[in-house]
């Protein structure tokens, strides 16, 4: 995979994280995207100053911007990984719209953002890889607003993968199990139901997200 070029978007979240630090070490050359600057700037030096650059989830044009971004500080882009989301719970009478508004902002619209502008400046063969999660295919009691948020962007990228299939793009919808490490207990809303023990964060990093990109670069090269 060295010389392989990848944006990570949510690289101070604990999935981007660990993706960010698993394709560094593999010799990947990698640009960071996440919300906190301070973290991102950490984690940057820590993974041997990459470059790196801020955004928020509610600047749409920013989300679109971080792939050109990337592409011009790395000298093109293979791949972008998209790892950002917030959970929330709660009978549906129970969430207030400024709660599903922000559900459905940061865990659809941005990463549809992203993906968005990225699409243009992928190299051949390139592709995304989009963390959803478990909750599309198994939405439990007391997670509607979360599950439609999710699910939005499940069904988005489906007809994205179509449409790109022909470009020879791949579109990696990661239907990421649920994890140790606490991310449902950091809800915006509501507290979380009764959930089966979580998987192992870095061995999920390993198969989901950094396998499909492992796999892409064997077979492109």
């Amino acid at each position: 995979m060295t010389g392989a070029r990848v944006l990570v978007v949510g690289a101070t979240g604990m999935i981007g994280g660990l993706a960010a630090r698993m394709l560094a070490g593999r010799g990947v050359s990698v640009a960071l995207a996440g919300r906190d600057e301070e973290r991102l700037a950490a984690r940057s030096r820590l993974l041997g100053d990459r470059p790196y650059r801020p955004f928020d989830a509610y600047d749409l044009d920013g989300c679109a911007a971080l792939a050109p971004w990337a592409a011009l500080a790395l000298g093109g882009l293979d791949t972008a990984v998209v790892a950002i989301g917030v959970a929330g719970f709660g009978r549906a009478e129970h969430v207030t719209e400024a709660a599903a508004e922000h559900l459905m902002t940061v865990n659809a619209l941005a990463p549809m953002a992203v993906v968005r502008g990225a699409l243009p400046v992928l190299e051949p063969a390139g592709g995304v890889v989009v963390v959803t999660g478990v909750i599309v295919d198994n939405p439990l009691l007391e997670t509607a607003d979360y599950a439609a948020s999710k699910t939005a962007l499940a069904a988005w990228l489906g007809v994205v993968q179509r449409e790109q299939r022909r470009r020879g793009i791949r579109v990696v919808d990661v239907r990421m199990p649920h994890l140790v490490g606490g991310f449902a207990d950091r809800s915006v809303t509501g507290s979380p139901p009764r959930m089966p023990p979580g998987a192992d964060p870095a061995r999920a990093v390993e198969e989901y997200v950094v396998g499909p990109i492992t796999s892409a670069a064997a077979q492109g090269s």
